[in-house]
């Protein structure tokens, strides 16, 4: 076939598309009506992973499998919408990796809320003034975000999924890169971005700004100004990538959990997470540990923070492999409350991909 006809079945193939997509729409409402009779919640993780996991067993050359998952996680999303749009709570502003997270895991088709801190997107999410909440908890380099574990300690909320994302720092600028003269961002965005300025911007002046969007903000109002950001963020504040992939460190990546109000079914490939608190006694945490252990259960986190109830006391976060719909798990959970203080649950969700 000649371009001209090659572009004629394109069309048709298109045609074709948006029929079954406004099939699959009218399928998405009706299901979303029964979940109305059925008192059941909108997003479900478990059925949105085993929808993109059949898509492995698809032949989808040339295309690569990443590329129809991007595809599909929009089709979802489009189609969730058609049920109820969602409010998803995230920490702010607009163009952070938490609201990069927040895409990855629901798409566009949400109206998504920035708020000013991690303890304002639990209440939104606990007061019911959000569906879904994103919120970091522990970067590959840097550790645990503290101030996300401890308001597990002060709301009630429960974690139905996680997602991991690549953090990758774009230097951000509306000039070209020789009327550069000072850089906003954030203090880990320039501590990770501090090699390639040394060597690339060494002159420039370097300015912290509380968050990554905010330093783009800033940067969008001055014409000799650059920042360190995402190309989200780029997008969102009409500045140019003049470099991608600044970083320092390959391979740095941020967990981000999404919490909501509602328990998630197994999927067979599952995460619990729960904070215990032990006696002050030689021992005592090995021994709790050691119920896991006797279960096989793989602890993939564990973390202490100050428990604030009393000095010197402490609480432990700890993440395993595995869903509390499970036999072994619950007698694991009940040998536990038997030799802790306290054990709770913050919830069982699908365990993200590598």
């Amino acid at each position: 076939m000649n371009l001209e006809e090659l572009r004629t079945a394109i069309d048709e193939i298109d045609r074709q598309l948006v029929t079954l997509l406004r099939e699959r729409a009218r399928l998405a409402q009706q299901i979303g009506q029964e979940k109305d009779r059925l008192d059941q919640r909108v997003y479900a993780p478990e059925r949105e992973l085993a929808v993109c996991e059949r898509l492995a067993d698809l032949e989808v050359s040339p295309l690569r499998l990443e590329a129809l998952r991007a595809i599909y996680r929009e089709i979802i999303s489009a189609c969730r919408e058609v049920q109820r749009r969602l409010v998803i709570a995230f920490l702010g502003p607009e163009g952070t990796f938490t609201q990069i997270a927040g895409r990855q895991v629901f798409g566009s088709g949400c109206e998504y809320r920035p708020l000013p801190s991690v303890a304002d997107v639990f209440y939104e999410v606990e007061k019911g003034r959000a569906d879904h909440g994103i919120v970091p908890i522990e970067n590959s380099s840097e550790g645990s975000v503290r101030e996300t574990m401890d308001m597990f300690l002060q709301a009630e909320v429960r974690i139905c999924a996680e997602v991991y994302v690549d953090i990758h720092h774009c230097l951000l600028a509306k000039g070209p890169r020789e009327q550069i003269r000072v850089l906003y961002s954030n203090p880990q965005a320039l501590a990770q971005c501090r090699q390639w300025l040394r060597t690339n911007l060494p002159k420039v002046e370097l300015v912290a700004t509380t968050s990554t969007a905010q330093g783009a903000a800033r940067a969008a109002q001055e014409p000799q100004a650059a920042a360190i950001g995402t190309s989200l963020a780029a997008e969102l504040y009409g500045l140019d990538i003049l470099e991608a992939n600044i970083e320092d460190q390959a391979g740095n990546r941020t967990r981000f959990l999404v919490l909501g109000r509602e328990d998630t079914p197994p999927t067979g490939r599952d995460k619990t997470s729960l904070i215990i608190s032990t006696q002050h006694r030689a021992g005592a945490l090995c021994e709790a540990l050691s119920v896991l252990r006797d279960h096989q259960l793989n602890m993939t986190m564990i973390e202490s923070r100050p428990a604030r109830y009393t000095a010197w006391a402490y609480v432990f976060f700890i993440d395993f492999q595995g869903h509390l719909a499970e036999e072994h798990v619950r007698q694991a959970l009940s040998e536990l409350e038997e030799r802790c203080l306290f054990v709770r649950v913050l919830g069982s969700y699908p365990e993200a991909g590598d």
